[in-house]
């Protein structure tokens, strides 16, 4: 797939990974419908980028949102080629508490609404608007990259919700390629270690220390652009299908 000209929409587009990715198809020459939730940055992204942007507030969790949401991208750009799936929240509880606490199973649940049901719901309508894509010369319609977490892998005390909501995201993606084999969509998965996003905005410079100690080289955070650099070899790669791959700098927690 070529990124030029290519249409992508983006979960979760108007901070970290997805902002990321924005950004790099932008610079390359792609249009790119940005979903994320209505307080989010996301009208001051495209307002930054121009017009090969638009923003379409959509909270992933709620159906009715997704539908409307992807069927306005379609409308505005014709089509979707790519589908990056980055939403998603990290919370963090244990099971029982060292004050004798439960997890609370509202938070169990509202994991895994928004980031395994609200990435299923999204490709499944980006699928359908892929369907209906022109095919490459080998066939190709489109590709779908969810991004799981390096915690579906090897998962640490207190991610129970989030390691089993990301794990899903891993279980789906052969699955899923096998199915959508026939419309020629790719399925991609990415698991991510420890990025510098906003969900590090409030760990101090020891536990930032402490993470990067992980890293085995090279000893940085990840960025939003190696995500979206990752994303980009997956659309110019079309032998790339079915796969997990880690993006952690060879750090296992």
């Amino acid at each position: 797939m070529r990124i030029k000209d290519a249409v992508g929409l983006v979960t979760g587009g108007a901070s970290g990974l997805g902002a990321g990715t924005v950004r790099l198809l932008v610079e390359r020459g792609a249009r790119v419908a940005v979903l994320d939730l209505p307080g989010s940055a996301g009208q001051q992204l495209v307002a930054e980028l121009g017009p090969a942007t638009r923003f379409f507030p959509c909270d992933v969790s709620r159906t009715d949102e997704v539908e409307r949401a992807v069927a306005e991208a379609v409308a505005a750009f014709g089509r979707i080629d790519a589908c990056v799936n980055a939403a998603g929240i990290s919370p963090a509880a244990r099971v029982l508490s060292r004050r004798g606490e439960l997890h609370p199973l509202d938070v169990f649940r509202r994991t895994v609404e928004i980031n395994l049901m609200g990435t299923f719901d999204v490709l499944r309508r980006a699928v359908q608007a892929m369907a209906h894509n022109s095919p490459s010369d080998e066939g190709e319609r489109g590709l779908i990259v969810n991004v799981s977490s390096a915690a579906a892998l090897e998962g640490q005390a207190g991610q129970a919700a989030y390691a089993a909501s990301k794990g899903g995201i891993v279980a789906l993606t052969l699955p899923l390629a096998r199915d959508l084999a026939p419309l020629g969509i790719r399925v991609m998965t990415v698991c991510p270690g420890v990025m510098d996003t906003g969900m590090l905005a409030d760990a101090d410079e020891k536990r930032r220390a402490g993470l990067l100690d992980l890293h085995v080289f090279p000893k940085r955070l990840g960025t939003p652009r190696d995500f979206a650099l990752l994303v980009a070899s997956f659309m110019e790669n079309t032998l790339l299908n079915g796969e997990v791959v880690r993006l952690d700098a060879a750090a296992r927690l």
